[in-house]
C-alpha cells in the first residue's frame, strides 16, 4: 500500500484524507479567529494580493477549490459581478458550510460543491481562473490536483496557488520556534485544539519549495510560471498560465 505525508507522520495514502477532513472538522469553528491571530492579520494581505494578480473582469468563471470559509469567494463575486460566476468548493464539509453561511450573511448565493481537487467534476476548458489558497499542502496527489486544475482552466486562463512556502534562511530558526511552539497552544487556547495546529506547522514543512512547486505546475501543462513571496517567503502566490 502507498504512504503519504501527514505532517512529520508516514500514513498510508488513504487514510491522509479522512485525517486531514478530521484536522479541518475540528478547526472549522474558530478558522477565521485563528487566522487572525497565527497571521497577525497579514492573511488577509496576502489574499487581497491574490485578488489583484487574478486581474478578473465582469463575467469570469472562477473555481475557488479548498474554499473554506469564502474569503477569497467573496472578494471574486465582487470583481467577476452578476454576468460572471464564482464556484466555492471545499473537499471538507464543515469548513464549506461555515464558508456557505458567512457568504449568505453578506448577500452572496454562491453555487456551493463538496468537491475532491484531484477528481474535479468540471469540463474541460471552463474556467477563466482556478485558485487554491493554503489548501495544496494539504492534497495526498498535487501532482494529480494540479493537472485536474490545468484540465477545467481555459486556454489562457491562469492558475493561482496561494500558499505556505520556504521562508528566508535568516529567519527559519525564529519561524520554526514560533510554529512549534506558540501556534499550538494558541490553538489550545482558542480552539482548544493543540495538535490540529501542530499538523498545520508540520504540514508547512512537509509542502514542494517554491521552485519545485513551480516546476510541478509546469509539469502539470502551465506553459509559464511564476512565484510571488510575501512576507519574506512565509507564504508565496504562484502563478500558472494555461498554454
Amino acid at each position: 500500500m502507498s504512504q503519504t505525508h501527514f505532517g512529520f507522520e508516514t500514513v498510508d495514502e488513504q487514510d491522509k484524507a479522512q485525517r486531514v477532513r478530521g484536522v479541518f472538522d475540528s478547526v472549522a469553528p474558530k478558522y477565521d479567529v485563528m487566522n487572525d491571530l497565527m497571521s497577525m492579520g497579514l492573511h488577509r494581505v496576502w489574499k487581497a494580493y491574490t485578488v489583484t494578480v487574478a486581474n478578473l473582469k465582469e463575467g469570469d468563471k472562477v473555481l475557488d477549490i479548498a474554499g473554506g470559509t469564502g474569503d477569497l469567494s467573496q472578494a471574486f463575486a465582487r470583481k467577476v459581478g452578476a454576468k460572471g460566476t464564482v464556484v466555492h468548493t471545499d473537499i471538507n464539509e464543515a469548513m464549506l458550510r461555515t464558508g456557505r453561511d458567512r457568504l449568505l450573511d453578506t448577500g452572496l448565493a454562491l453555487p456551493t460543491l463538496v468537491c475532491d481537487a484531484e477528481h474535479l467534476p468540471f469540463a474541460n476548458d471552463h474556467f477563466d481562473l482556478v485558485s487554491v489558497a493554503f489548501g495544496l499542502r494539504n492534497m495526498t496527489h498535487k501532482d494529480a490536483a494540479l493537472a485536474e486544475m490545468n484540465r477545467v482552466i481555459r486556454p489562457g486562463g491562469k492558475l493561482l496557488v496561494l500558499e505556505f512556502s520556504k521562508v528566508a534562511r535568516p529567519l527559519e530558526k525564529a519561524y520554526d520556534w514560533y510554529s512549534f511552539n506558540i501556534l499550538p497552544k494558541l490553538g489550545k487556547l482558542v480552539a482548544g485544539d493543540d495538535s490540529s495546529y501542530r499538523y498545520l506547522a508540520e504540514s508547512i514543512r512537509m509542502h514542494p519549495d517554491q521552485a519545485t512547486l513551480k516546476t510541478m505546475m509546469k509539469t502539470a501543462g502551465f506553459g509559464h510560471v511564476d512565484y510571488h513571496n510575501m512576507s519574506a517567503g512565509v507564504v508565496a502566490l504562484h502563478v500558472g498560465i494555461k498554454c
